[in-house]
């Protein structure tokens, strides 16, 4: 499944770069979503960077066909690549699980501000139920970017102080 989400932020392609490649900020948007546990490691590459961020998710709240899949906690890996800070790629995967999630991130500038444009390909490999978990995935994944945006306005409203 083809997905594909837009989040727009009130400044600059290379202030929204910054904080991405922020371990800091990377950890207050695990706050916001609540994860069981983190380990985030980021380095920093001549103008990119390269994030591997090894987190264990709650799952309550999931359908119980999902449920069955992912358990009480899942452990999910995200990976990102950026060799410019233009963009880079994203990947997603639930170890041990029949999913995979890969991609591209861009950092594009609108006027004053930034888009930062996400696209993945969704896969679950599961008969039957396949589709609507990757639907579910997809939302899961719109809503955890959607929480990034906010901690991320809330960030970039604090360092401009």
């Amino acid at each position: 499944m083809k997905f594909r989400h837009e989040l727009s932020y009130d400044a600059s392609p290379a202030e929204v770069f910054e904080m991405l490649a922020d371990p800091a900020f990377r950890e207050k948007v695990g706050e916001a979503l609540d994860v069981v546990s983190a380990d985030i490691t980021l380095e920093r590459d001549g103008d990119g960077f390269t994030l591997t961020n090894d987190q264990v998710q709650r799952t309550e709240g999931l359908p119980s066909f999902a449920k069955k899949i992912a358990g009480d906690t899942t452990r999910v890996i995200q990976t990102e690549e950026w060799p410019a800070a233009t963009g880079g790629t994203l990947r997603i995967d639930a170890v041990g699980k029949p999913t995979s999630m890969a991609g591209t991130i861009e950092l594009v500038p609108d006027g004053q501000g930034t888009v930062e444009v996400v696209e993945l390909e969704i896969k679950a490999k599961v008969p039957l139920i396949g589709g609507k978990l990757e639907n579910l995935m997809a939302e899961q994944v719109r809503d955890g970017m959607d929480t990034e945006r906010q901690v991320g306005m809330a960030w970039l409203k604090g360092s401009d102080s």
